[in-house]
């Protein structure tokens, strides 16, 4: 297994949560972070921004780009991975972690809502990974990784929030497709999913203490470095669940990773008990 050191990477909704926690894993290693995201002054219910991310990337020994990126404009995305690439001299990996979420019933799901879930998830997954490509096929061990779960079909994950559910496997589609056609370049392409519910700000604004019951965003950022120093021509086209590539790797403790120690983390979803 290699390391980041030098290695430039992308990574989408990188202010906070997983985000910042792969950065920050990578920034350790001394690598170049582009902190992609909307958010550039506080936000009173959200801590974090792109420059408050920035300076604790650079703490950790990392190079840090802040930039604002809304993921659903096409224009924004290029421009930004164009200043990326100029800035650090490439782009070696690309992580699409900026990620919309509604668990309503289809009912009860606005029209604004709905269309932020699919040019978020999907369509931001899709351009990034698009202006990226140049760059990617120029690097020596280029990843794309996906924030999105298995494709567990099952009507379970769809009777309570159809659209999200839709959205979320829509972004492991692309990332399917994505691997067929690149993987004669050499870019791996792969999904990453939590195996526990992963306790972050969003998390607790949208389900109030269910953070509690969670695990800390370094276990997903522990399972992306596995992948990401991986040669990228070992797997691709692959759903990984966090707990399982960590496990793969040596790793049978997780209680450091619990939010609250000695409790039971729940299930994700889309991850069968």
């Amino acid at each position: 297994m290699g390391n980041l050191k030098g290695q430039t990477l992308f990574i989408t909704g990188a202010s906070r949560g997983i985000g910042k926690a792969i950065a920050l894993k990578a920034a350790r290693d001394g690598a170049n972070i582009v902190v992609a995201a909307k958010t550039s002054e506080p936000d009173p219910r959200l801590p974090g921004t792109i420059h408050t991310a920035a300076a604790e990337i650079e703490a950790a020994g990392g190079r840090a780009l802040p930039l604002v990126v809304d993921v659903r404009d096409e224009e924004n995305v290029r421009r930004a991975v164009a200043q990326a690439a100029e800035h650090f001299g490439g782009i070696d990996i690309l992580v699409n972690n900026a990620s919309a979420i509604n668990l309503n019933k289809a009912a009860d799901v606005p029209a604004k809502r709905y269309d932020l879930m699919m040019d978020i998830n999907v369509r931001g997954t899709f351009m990034c990974s698009q202006a990226c490509l140049p760059y990617l096929e120029k690097a020596a061990n280029p990843h794309i990784l996906v924030l999105s779960p298995p494709l567990n079909i099952q009507p379970k994950w769809f009777e309570s929030h159809a659209a999200y559910t839709v959205s979320k496997f829509s972004m492991s589609l692309m990332a399917y497709g994505l691997a067929a056609e690149l993987r004669s370049k050499g870019i791996a392409v792969n999904a990453l999913w939590p195996q526990t519910i992963i306790s972050t700000a969003a998390l607790n604004i949208a389900g109030s203490a269910l953070g509690t019951l969670g695990r800390k965003p370094e276990i997903m950022a522990d399972a992306a470095y596995v992948i990401l120093t991986r040669g990228s021509r070992e797997a691709t086209g692959q759903f990984y669940i966090d707990e399982a590539v960590l496990r793969e790797a040596g790793v049978s403790d997780f209680a450091p990773y619990l939010t609250t120690p000695g409790t039971e983390p729940m299930l994700d979803l889309y991850i069968d008990a």
